[in-house]
């Protein structure tokens, strides 16, 4: 698998937001994506960027394949992320859970 330029991908991550996901998780994911990339922008080391790029390709392949509905987090990967990485994690299922899982099922 070839890897795409930051700015490709970039857009071919909004692009599959925009086609596959509901408007309420879409603009969380856009928000998640943009603050990424740019919090990424500077970043020199080669094994950082390719890494970053790679994971954000497989993100996109598994949301164009609609595969990313039933998807869950490979052990390895949890093992092998920071606390800080972990703490972003939890922030973004609270707040997935907040805006689109949960908050619809207590209404109901």
């Amino acid at each position: 698998m070839a890897l795409l330029p930051p700015i490709p991908l970039y857009r071919r991550l909004l692009r599959a937001h925009r086609k596959k996901l509901p408007t309420d998780l879409r603009f969380l994911g856009d928000s998640y994506v943009k603050s990424e990339f740019r919090a990424h922008r500077s970043v020199e080391n080669p094994i950082h960027i390719i890494g970053f790029l790679t994971e954000w390709q497989l993100y996109a392949q598994q949301l164009e394949g609609d595969s990313w509905t039933d998807g869950k987090l490979d052990k390895a990967k949890i093992d092998k992320m920071s606390d800080q990485q972990i703490g972003q994690l939890y922030e973004l299922m609270q707040a997935i859970k907040q805006d689109g899982g949960e908050g619809g099922k207590e209404d109901s």
